[in-house]
This record gives structure tokens, C-alpha cells and sequence, in this order.
């Protein structure tokens, strides 16, 4: 399989290990029927400010392999910088991050060396949050769509591949930089795990009697249509001579004379024409129960089905799925935020809406760590509204208009915006807002007392059993994380004083298990005494995993 390397690959493979993990600090709950309650919404939704790498990190023990679907709409390295979405990779923020983990060699790199180097680690980050189940989305335009391409393959894995899907982003290209004009941005996909993935939905049809047999790319077909299983729109009696029908679009041909009395046909039809559909679909779906309607005098046939099921999506994404383009997606924030706040080529809120119904469920997690404008909270909304779903949508935006932009248009969202005959009724809803907090161990790689014994505990549970601890703690057993594999983990920990596990202490072991895990300061048990008891101590912060 091709690999791609680039100056400082060798300083990015493994720096997700490397990236503190910091805890993330509530700063307000928001809710749409009661602005002035500002505690833990508990909603599930939350919008995370601070720098990607960090709050992807920050996420894994509560979301490590719970994540359905994940878009994200990165920095394209276009070298644009007039943007509010700053999308150069000279943005002093990823430059001074290029400092510190990539050295001086870092002031060599070309744009695309400096742009991998800053994908590479936050798709590392990225996988491991997806479920089995679930796939990413990517948005990218062709100046680093080829490599991309080759990082993702190496990431996820090249049997992971699902697709490039084209988006035609606009109608009226520009015409003053490049050599064509630029109609399609590209979606690259990528499963977790190949096997594990059902196919992907796309557009349900309307069920409504409006669906042409008839397509001018098809190939021409003789059909025979049974007389008692069609019927027509015509209001009175008429009589159908053999020959051609239609107009050039739906042109068919009748092959005998037909008679229409009494607001039905008296003989079967046999017509040519290019039609979607085989003699053997056509009967299949008679027995099923579709309809065949011919409207008016045309003879050109259209159905109508009991029920629906979702085509498979195709790898073009355009109107024809009622997907919008960049400038209705401008006009949407613009309304949104009455022409205050410009955000320049927003994805259309529909473009997320289309990509999460590929293969979400009602109650399904998705996020987006290039949060930009929150588009894909918007959308998560507006399919909850649609089908009341319950679905969760995290963001996280590093730019300083995570509060002002992200988070007050999804505030808006949920409320309504809009007045007169522009007015959108709100969606309803509540979320949560985190800044990065303080890290778990100090630069001397000592246990950061100040994050709180909570955070604490949750972490210990994770990097002990990947699993996001739940369990409410009790005084009866406030040393318990939990039980999980017929082991028992315990914290022994206490802020103002040493812990000793030893054998007056072993009460603080509330729950029978087949062996304990169970940090503490000092231990004085014998190794017989562990054996015996099924013991393994770990010693507090030295042995505290780092991931």
C-alpha cells in the first residue's frame, strides 16, 4: 500500500500520547425555555472552546468508541488568510504548536508538510472516539484532497474506504483564479470498521404519485401494463390510438389501440419508451401493491408505492438530493444572525443533515471538532425536530468566536430567529459549555490535585477499563470506582493525608469481586497477602497511566 511521508512525520505519529490530558470545565448551561438557569443541562450536546487536539483528548474516557458519525470541515491550506475560519496553516496558533512538538525542523516545512503534521495527530484522536459502527466525513477541496486521501488510508485503513463524495458547492463559480471554474468541493468517508457498517441511506422518495417511469439516460424497453392494475388522471372518456405519445422527454410508443371508459382502461397497454424498470420490476412491484397512474392524455406512466425505503446515496451530492450550496448556507446564517455576523463559504445546514442520515439513529452521538459556525449542530437540531429523535451533538471550536458565533447561533437555533415571513421557529433544546481546564498532572508529572477527585476518579477508571465510569459514588463505599470483568477497582485517596493499604485497611473493599485493583499512597500488604486476597496495589501518582 502507497505511504505518504513528509518532514516531520516521525514528531506527529505518536504525539496524541503526548498531548496533556486536560479536564473539561463547565462554564454554563444553556437551555432554550429558560435562559436564566445557567447550571448543568446534562442535555448531552456540548459546545467545548479551546484548542481541538487538547478537547479530543479531553473526550476519550466519556466518548472512546461511542461516536457515530463525525464530520469535520478542516482548514482546507489554501493559504487564504481573510477569512474569519483563519484557513492557513501559518495561523499563529498552529505555528507555535508546530514549535513545540516538531523543533526547528519545523521551520522548514512546506504548507502541505505543516498542514499533515497538524491533521495527522487530531485523526489519530478522531478514530479512536468513532464507534465500530460509525464513519467519518471530511470535508476538503483538491489542494490536499490526494494526500488526505493517503493519511486517511494509513489512519483508519485503506479497507475502510467508502467513498469521495462530490458536493456542488456553488452555482456561480468564481472567475478570476483559476484556470476552470471550481463547482465541487469533495467528502472523503471512511468506516471504523468495514465489516461492522450496515449499507448507507439516502434519500427517502416522497410518497406521493409523482415518481416518472420514464429517464431519458435509460435504454428503450417494451412494457405491458396490466389494465386492472393501472389507472389514470383523465376526466372523461377517450379513445388511444397506436402510435407516439408524449414529448420528446417522456416520448413513448403504443403498440395497439387502447380504450379509456368509465375512468378505467378496457385492455392492457403495451408501450416502448425508456423506462427505469424491467417487465419483471414492473410485475414485482404490481404484487406489491404500487400503483401505476397515467396523467392525462401523455400516456407516459408514473407510480406511486405503498412504502418507501431509502436509496442507497449517490456520490454526488447536489439539489437533486435537496442538498444546498455555500450561498444558501450563507443565507441561512445571515438570517440567523440579521446580517451581523459574516462567515464566509458556511456549509448549508442541509449538506449535514443528508451526511448524518446516511447512517445515524434517532439516538446517535455525532461531532464535529471543527466546529466553525456550528452547522452541524444546527443540523443535529433540525433532525431531532423532524423525527423527535433524541440525537447528541458535541463541537469543539478553538477560534475566539466559539461564544459569539458557534454557540449563540445554536442558542438561536433552538429559540427561533428570524421575523415575518423569514421567521423559523426554534427547535427546542439544551447544551453545554466547557472550556479546557486544568491538566491532570503538573509539568513534573505530578497528580494535579486541583482538577478535583471526581475528575480524578473518572480517569483512573478509564485507563484501567476504557469505559466511562457512571456509577454514582456513596459513603458506604466512597473508595469504589466500580466493578467491571469481576474486578474491583478502588481509589484510596484522600487530598489532605497520606492512604495506606494494609490489613487494617482493607475495609474500604465494599463489593466481593475476583481480584481488586486498588490505588493508594503506600502499601504495607505483603506479596502473600495480595496473592492471597487477589490483590494488585498501585501506587498513587506513579502508577496512574498517561494515554
Amino acid at each position: 500500500m502507497p505511504t505518504l511521508t513528509w518532514i516531520g512525520k516521525d514528531k506527529v505519529v505518536n504525539h496524541h500520547y503526548d498531548v496533556p490530558y486536560r479536564v473539561l470545565e463547565h462554564k454554563y448551561g444553556f437551555r432554550a425555555e429558560d435562559g436564566g438557569d445557567r447550571t448543568p443541562t446534562n442535555s448531552g450536546n456540548k459546545i467545548i472552546h479551546g484548542d481541538n487536539l487538547e478537547a479530543l483528548k479531553s473526550l476519550l474516557p466519556e466518548y472512546e468508541g461511542r461516536v457515530k458519525c463525525i464530520y469535520i470541515d478542516p482548514p482546507y491550506n489554501t493559504g487564504n488568510e481573510k477569512w474569519v475560519y483563519n484557513d492557513n496553516v501559518n495561523d499563529p496558533k498552529i505555528k507555535k504548536w508546530l514549535g513545540e512538538v516538531v523543533g526547528k525542523q519545523g521551520e522548514d516545512l512546506s504548507r502541505h508538510d505543516k498542514w499533515l503534521c497538524m491533521m495527522y495527530p487530531r485523526l489519530k484522536l478522531l478514530h479512536k472516539l468513532l464507534a465500530e459502527d460509525g464513519a467519518i466525513f471530511i470535508s476538503i477541496d483538491d489542494n490536499e484532497l490526494a494526500n488526505l486521501k493517503l493519511l486517511c488510508d494509513e489512519i483508519f485503513g485503506v479497507n475502510n474506504f467508502i467513498d469521495i463524495f462530490s458536493w456542488h458547492k456553488t452555482y456561480s463559480p468564481s472567475n478570476l483564479s483559476h484556470k476552470t471554474k471550481k463547482c465541487l468541493e469533495y467528502i472523503l468517508c471512511y468506516s471504523k470498521n468495514g465489516n461492522a457498517i450496515q449499507r448507507f441511506n439516502g434519500l427517502y422518495k416522497v410518497n406521493e404519485a409523482d415518481n416518472p417511469l420514464i429517464k431519458t439516460t435509460n435504454q428503450v424497453k417494451t412494457l405491458t401494463f396490466p389494465h386492472e392494475a393501472i389507472t389514470s388522471t383523465m376526466p372523461e372518456d377517450f379513445f388511444f390510438k397506436a402510435g407516439t405519445y408524449g414529448t420528446k422527454k417522456n416520448e413513448v410508443i403504443l403498440h395497439h389501440d387502447v380504450q379509456f371508459k368509465n375512468g378505467k382502461f378496457e385492455n392492457d397497454i403495451t408501450l416502448s419508451s425508456r423506462f427505469i424498470w424491467t417487465q419483471e420490476n414492473l410485475e414485482n412491484e404490481i404484487n406489491k401493491g404500487t400503483k401505476i397512474i397515467f396523467k392525462g392524455k401523455s400516456l407516459a406512466p408514473r407510480y406511486d408505492k405503498v412504502s418507501y425505503t431509502p436509496e442507497v446515496p449517490r456520490n454526488l451530492i447536489d439539489d437533486e438530493d435537496n442538498v444546498g450550496t455555500t450561498e444558501s448556507g450563507g443565507n441561512i446564517l445571515a438570517q440567523i444572525f440579521n446580517n451581523e455576523k459574516r462567515f464566509d463559504y458556511p456549509k448549508d445546514v442541509s449538506l449535514i443533515e443528508y451526511i448524518i442520515n446516511f447512517l445515524c439513529n434517532p439516538d446517535d452521538i455525532i461531532l464535529d471538532s471543527f466546529a466553525g459556525s456550528g452547522t452541524t449542530a444546527h443540523a443535529v437540531l433540525n433532525l431531532n425536530k423532524k423525527d423527535g429523535g433524541n440525537r447528541k451533538f458535541i463541537l469543539v471550536e478553538m477560534e475566539d468566536y466559539a461564544e459569539d458565533i458557534t454557540a449563540e447561533r445554536v442558542r438561536r437555533v433552538m429559540r427561533g430567529y428570524g421575523a415575518g415571513k423569514n421567521a423559523t421557529a426554534g427547535t427546542g433544546g439544551a447544551f453545554d459549555y466547557y472550556e479546557l481546564g486544568e491538566p491532570m498532572f503538573d509539568k513534573d508529572k505530578n497528580l494535579n490535585e486541583a482538577v478535583g477527585e471526581e475528575k480524578i476518579r473518572e480517569y483512573i477508571y478509564y485507563t484501567e477499563t476504557k469505559r466511562h465510569l457512571k456509577r454514582e459514588r456513596t459513603e458506604a463505599s466512597k473508595y469504589l470506582l466500580d466493578t467491571y470483568h469481576a474486578t474491583g477497582y478502588y481509589f484510596y485517596y484522600e487530598r489532605d493525608r497520606l492512604t495506606t493499604l494494609s490489613i487494617d485497611t482493607l475495609h474500604i473493599v465494599t463489593e466481593r469481586a475476583e481480584q481488586y485493583v486498588i490505588y493508594a499512597d503506600v502499601c504495607t500488604l505483603s506479596k502473600e497477602d495480595m496473592a492471597a486476597k487477589n490483590i494488585v496495589f498501585k501506587k498513587i501518582p506513579r502508577d496512574i497511566k498517561r494515554f
